[in-house]
């Protein structure tokens, strides 16, 4: 199961991904004031075991340091780590810094990190962050792509460490995965990976090369 809930100032995508079986579950991009999350995962009586970060940016790890009652790791790619520990950009557009956890996970290609019967697969998608990942869980059909790719848009390569040439050949990476593939994005709604191929401006150029 993977419940989006807007979390933050900017209402970037949390997501509560847990295994409806076992109840356990992780934390993916906590963006802010944690209590509607909170809520969700009392409801759900869901038991955590990790927060991953799919980048480093505040609005996706802002809420980190209020989960750390949870007492369980924290994950992030080891090139964003150091923009972790000085705020995420926070201080770009204006706002306090928030502190956080030391994470503890490393999220490089090919790590898996499994919760209960779900499978969390890292893909590195470097272009908006030096560090961006997005998390591929065959088991529901879903990628969790921060902000490399949302519906209709992809993620901005123009703040401190973004590379627009990495950005495309990480959605290049993409385009490999199944179609029918449900993108769950950092910002806005879902969407699929055959709609972006039709609809999404950037991913039908870059399907044309």
């Amino acid at each position: 199961m993977i419940v989006q809930i807007p979390l933050g100032i900017l209402e970037a995508n949390c997501y509560l991904v847990y295994d409806e079986t076992g109840g356990e579950g992780i934390i993916v991009d906590p963006g802010g004031d944690t209590t509607p999350l909170r809520r969700e995962i009392e409801q759900r009586h869901v038991t955590i075991k990790a927060i991953l970060n799919t980048h480093g940016h505040f609005d996706h790890s802002a809420g980190n340091a209020e989960l750390a009652s949870f007492d369980v790791p924290l994950g992030i790619h080891p090139d964003d780590r150091e923009m972790l520990a000085e705020g995420g950009g926070a201080a770009w557009f204006g706002f306090p810094a928030a502190p956080t956890m030391q994470p503890t996970i490393a999220l490089t290609e090919g790590f898996e990190y499994a919760v209960g019967n779900l499978h969390l697969h890292v893909i590195t998608t470097p272009g908006h962050t030096p560090g961006s990942v997005c998390l591929y869980i065959p088991e529901e059909n879903a990628l969790l792509t921060g902000d490399t790719l949302f519906a209709g848009g992809i993620g901005r390569s123009d703040l401190p460490g973004g590379d627009p040439r990495a950005l495309t050949a990480s959605l290049t990476r993409l385009l490999a995965l199944p179609p029918e593939t449900i993108i769950y994005p950092g910002h806005g709604p879902t969407s699929t990976l055959a709609q972006e191929k039709r609809l999404n401006p950037w991913l039908r150029l870059i399907a044309a090369r």
